[in-house]
This record gives structure tokens, C-alpha cells and sequence, in this order.
């Protein structure tokens, strides 16, 4: 067990090294001055050259990308002078020892500053929209996942029925189209057309100030538009995997030995047939629920929720760089987290896996 989790830790540290490169070295072989970035409309030559000095900008690419690792890195080497100061207030760190005037230290991952967010950090910027969109993607996920196993289970009992048949039509309907296209018609129907029956607005956040402006409050409801849509293509991927799983395992020796023994359908499906044909369905959620951080962008910016993806579009609007290489960073780690996890849950519905 423990050496499978030091491998897998081992393939994600390499992965995650391998999504940082490619990250620094597209952004920064794009046009333009990143210190005129951050300084915008203020900009002179004096100013420049101070951002440029205090955030390595001024040097090689590649030196570049060292200081970027060991910004990123929890163990990170620090020089009495220069950029990779201690004293350089960037963030704190915890001195382990020190070599000559070299200082090994222990900190937070550092994801920098944002250029159009002045003295606001992109850690701080994102741990005030990522729980947003986890809500969000959770919610969406619960939808998926429920609305999905009930109606791939119906689909399989009612096998080459109209029932079979209708359902395939709408999750076939459901993986085709773009979210982008079904966020813009639910919110204008059911958040216009249709808000004095369903009460739900066309766009919102999760938390608002009431009416009086005095106090901020939970607004659930503007959860439930968001999540639907987001859930959509998840639920039309469900649907399929758990109609045909169930179908195979209808087909098994223990199902017919279950139906002669005569127990009802409903406690064959509950008892025997779910947990051997969820399989394939956990492994299809965990890959949608983390590439639903990043989908999410489309569907945040839609309905104006306040969230992670939303904070992307608005930066690359305005080419903060550095908001958008740490979303991305932090997006592929929780990717790489969640497929760990659900390679111990995968191993623990099948008894035929062993985790060695």
C-alpha cells in the first residue's frame, strides 16, 4: 500500500513538474514587458527597472525559471542578496540551515503577485474563488451522478423500450451540446422567461448582500442553474456507462442465482447489481469533477458566478499572467490529487484489485 502511494506521489510530483514548464515557458515567450503589465497606466523607466530587479525579470529566461520553482517549490534555497532573499518580504519562511551565505527553507508554495491586482497575492486571489467553484462542481457532480444512476438504471431494465430509447435520445443530446450554449438558454429561460414561476436569477453568487446592503447572505438558489448545466454533460456520460454496466452484469452467474433464490428485482439491483457496475462509472466522475474546475469557465462567466473560472476569463482579459499560470497549476494538482483517490476507491469496489 505504501509503496503504491509513494509511486503514485512520484508520477505527480513528474506530472506537475511537467504542467509547470510547459505553463512558464508559454507565457513568457509571449509579447510584451511583464513590469508594464503590473504597472499599467503609472509605468516610467525608474519603476520599471525596480519591478524588473525585484522580480527577476531582468534576467535569462532560464534563470527565470529557477526562480519560478523555487517560488513554487516547499523546500526552496534562498542567497543573502538578490531576488531569492529572505528579506525580500515576498512571503515567510521557515529557515532549516544555512550553507555560507546560502539558507535552505521551508514555506508555502508561492504563486506571486497579480499584475492588475496590485499587493494582492494569486494564492489569496484564488482561495477566495476556488471554493466557489468546488461548491459549484460538487453540486453538479451530486446531480450527475444521482439523476444518472437512476435513469441508466430505468434505461437497462426497460432495455429496446421507448423508455431505453427517450433516454438515449436526451443524454445523446445532453454530450453534444456546448455548455456554453445551454448555460445562455437555461438563464434566459428559466432565469427570464420563466423567473416568476421558478424565482431564479440569470446570474448570481453564492453568497450577496441583502436588500439593505447591511449583511451578506446565502443565496442557494443561485447554485441550482449553474450546477444543472454544469451537470449536463456528466449525466449524459453516467447515463451510458451505468445503462451498459448494468447490462453486463444482468448477464453474470450470481444475478441468475440471485433471481432463482426469488428475490425481487429491486433487491437484486440494491444488494448485487449497483456496486459491481459502478466501476466504470466512479472512474468517468472523478476525471469529470476535476476537468469541471476548468469547464467551469464558461459557465461561471455566463451566470456571473464568482468563482475560480471567472477569475481566469476576467485575467486573461487583462493578461495577468500570473493569476492565470497558478489557476492552471492548482487545477492540474487537484486533477492529479483526485485520480489518486479514486484509484484507492476503484481498488476497494473491485475485489479483484490489489493494490500491492
Amino acid at each position: 500500500m505504501i509503496r503504491y502511494l509513494l509511486n503514485k506521489l512520484g508520477y505527480a510530483v513528474l506530472t506537475l513538474f511537467g504542467v509547470i514548464t510547459v505553463i512558464f515557458f508559454l507565457f513568457n515567450i509571449l509579447p510584451g514587458d511583464p513590469a508594464k503589465m503590473m504597472l499599467g497606466q503609472n509605468e516610467d523607466s525608474e519603476q520599471i527597472a525596480i519591478i524588473k530587479k525585484k522580480y527577476g525579470f531582468d534576467q535569462p529566461l532560464i534563470k527565470q525559471y529557477g526562480y519560478y520553482l523555487n517560488d513554487l517549490s516547499p523546500l526552496s534555497i534562498h542567497v543573502s542578496e538578490g531576488y531569492t532573499s529572505l528579506a525580500t518580504n515576498k512571503y515567510s519562511a521557515q529557515s532549516l540551515f544555512t550553507i555560507g551565505g546560502t539558507t535552505v527553507a521551508l514555506k508555502k508554495p508561492y504563486l506571486r503577485e497579480s499584475f492588475q491586482k496590485s499587493g494582492k497575492s494569486v494564492g489569496q486571489i484564488i482561495s477566495e474563488t476556488l471554493p466557489n467553484t468546488f461548491v459549484l462542481a460538487f453540486a453538479a457532480i451530486i446531480i450527475a451522478l444521482l439523476l444518472g444512476i437512476v435513469l441508466g438504471v430505468f434505461s437497462a431494465l426497460y432495455k429496446d423500450t421507448w423508455v431505453d430509447k427517450l433516454i438515449q435520445v436526451l443524454s445523446t443530446l445532453g454530450m453534444s451540446v456546448p455548455s456554453f450554449f445551454s448555460a445562455i438558454i437555461f438563464a434566459w429561460l428559466f432565469g427570464y422567461v420563466l423567473h416568476k414561476y421558478t424565482n431564479l436569477e440569470m446570474t448570481g453568487n453564492l453568497y450577496e448582500l441583502d436588500d439593505f446592503g447591511e449583511k451578506i447572505e446565502l443565496k442557494l438558489k443561485n447554485l441550482i442553474l449553474p450546477a444543472v448545466v454544469l451537470g449536463i454533460r456528466p449525466l449524459a456520460v453516467v447515463i451510458q456507462l451505468m445503462r451498459n454496466s448494468l447490462l453486463e452484469v444482468f448477464n453474470q452467474d450470481y444475478i441468475r442465482t440471485a433471481r432463482a433464490k426469488g428475490l425481487s428485482e429491486f433487491q437484486i439491483i440494491k444488494n448485487h447489481a449497483i456496486k459491481n457496475a459502478m466501476n466504470p462509472v466512479v472512474t468517468a466522475i472523478s476525471g469529470w469533477f476535476a476537468s469541471m474546475l476548468a469547464g467551469a469557465v464558461f459557465v461561471e462567466y455566463i451566470f456571473n458566478w464568482n468563482g475560480l473560472g471567472k477569475e481566469i476569463v476576467d485575467a486573461l482579459n487583462n493578461l495577468d499572467l500570473p493569476v492565470i499560470m497558478g489557476s492552471v497549476i492548482i487545477i492540474a494538482t487537484m486533477f492529479v490529487m483526485i485520480n489518486i483517490l479514486v484509484d484507492l476507491i476503484y481498488g476497494w469496489l473491485d475485489p479483484k484489485i490489489r493494490i500491492s
